[in-house]
């Protein structure tokens, strides 16, 4: 079955609209991964279909309630474990989007790949009612140290930074494998045509053909690359880089 994707989301049109296009809407098209949006207003009964209300002991801004999150969190997985074809039960992990959580790399993002199914919780307000979070959530991801207005923009990186590693969604695993960052350096400058732009030439080597000097050269240039912009990778690629350049 194709990987799942279920984000639960006050703004289920936001993320259908940002997921729906490029290669992430093709992909969903030709089967390969699955992504649903679903609106935790729906699951209120409250007769305005409220969601948030002020937090005890006082604050500023208001909080989700825990109620419309877990029925709506409920109805998801009777609703992915009702179209799983699979044997055994799915291998289902849900996450609460906060920048309180680990933050999202290229490594962690492929472990994921090992889930059946993501439940994606988009917090939105101060946040979320504690005590749905410890009863729903596996774990906390933050995208980056910086605060956002709730956690849909987040919700699509994720499935972005995921999706794409999923079989079938790009032509080959190279495609992914051998980018910035993925790879562990950052990846080389790529040029197209013309060959000459505004006086500046293609280099040379990528002209001649020559594969072997072209695989050379692009290694040389994420090397120089990398060291000029994030040295902190080689330490990585290269455990012994700092102590030898001392």
């Amino acid at each position: 079955m194709p990987m799942r994707f279920d984000i639960l989301t006050l703004f289920p049109e936001m993320v259908t609209r940002i997921l729906g296009e490029s290669i992430i809407g093709r992909a969903q098209k030709s089967g390969c991964i699955t992504v649903e949006a679903h609106n935790s207003r729906d699951y209120s009964t409250d007769k305005h279909h409220r969601v948030d209300d002020t937090p005890y002991g006082g604050g500023r801004g208001m909080l989700m309630a825990a109620p419309p999150v877990y029925d709506c969190h409920a109805a998801v997985c009777a609703m992915a474990d009702a179209a799983w074809t699979g044997e055994g039960a799915p291998r289902r992990r849900t996450v609460y989007l906060s920048p309180k959580g680990r933050v999202l790399t290229q490594d962690y993002a492929k472990s994921l790949l090992d889930y059946d199914q993501l439940i994606l919780l988009c917090g939105h307000y101060e946040g979320s009612d504690q005590r749905v979070l410890d009863e729903i959530v596996d774990e906390e991801i933050s995208i980056g140290d910086y605060v956002l207005t709730g956690g849909e923009l987040p919700a699509c990186v994720l499935v972005d930074c995921v999706a794409r590693m999923v079989e079938g969604v790009l032509p080959e695993a190279v495609c992914y494998e051998s980018e910035s960052i993925a790879c562990g350096l950052l990846e080389y400058p790529q040029y197209t045509r013309p060959a000459v732009f505004h006086g500046v030439p293609v280099p040379e080597v990528l002209l001649s053909g020559h594969h072997e000097k072209i695989d050379a050269w692009r290694l040389a240039r994420s090397m120089e690359l990398t060291q000029r912009l994030r040295p902190d990778l080689l330490e990585n690629v290269f455990p012994d880089h700092e102590k030898k350049g001392r």
